[in-house]
């Protein structure tokens, strides 16, 4: 990788896994994957500050790419601690929730007590979400290269 990519690389995947681990703040993900977005779009624009000229569309895209991808590895390995601590207050909220609701039907409490338990899921679902931050962090290349270009 060109070392003029590095650092908006670093800061842009950086902003990315760090926003996406955090647990209400990764909720920002839900609305268009916002952060992985904007840490694409935060990529190209540190990028087209120590560019001489304007960077082009494949430019954008790759840089928002490498931000997205890093930022979903950073992400995925930042929400492994975060789920160890908050795991058993999660499983100790939903028990409670289950307790004063008698009324919430067998196959409800069995799937809210598997999703919270549940190491295997969240291990595959971090692995989409690398993809997942890879392909929106290229889109948010290309937005960055659309909104920064003179």
């Amino acid at each position: 990788m060109d070392s003029g990519r590095t650092q908006p690389v670093l800061l842009g995947g950086l902003f990315i896994g760090v926003l996406s681990a955090l647990p209400v703040i990764n909720a920002g993900n839900c609305c268009c994957c916002l952060w992985i977005v904007a840490g694409g779009v935060l990529a190209v624009y540190l990028r087209q500050q120590s560019y001489h000229g304007q960077i082009n569309a494949a430019e954008g895209a790759l840089v928002g790419l490498f931000a997205g991808l890093l930022g979903g590895i950073i992400g995925a390995l930042l929400s492994i601690p975060i789920q160890m601590m908050l795991g058993p207050l999660q499983q100790e909220w939903i028990s409670r929730i289950l307790e004063s609701n008698p009324d919430v039907p067998a196959e409800m409490r069995d799937m809210m007590q598997r999703t919270v338990a549940g190491g295997a899921v969240q291990g595959i679902f971090a692995l989409v979400n690398v993809v997942v931050s890879a392909v929106f962090g290229l889109l948010g290349g290309l937005l960055g290269v659309a909104i920064f270009n003179r």
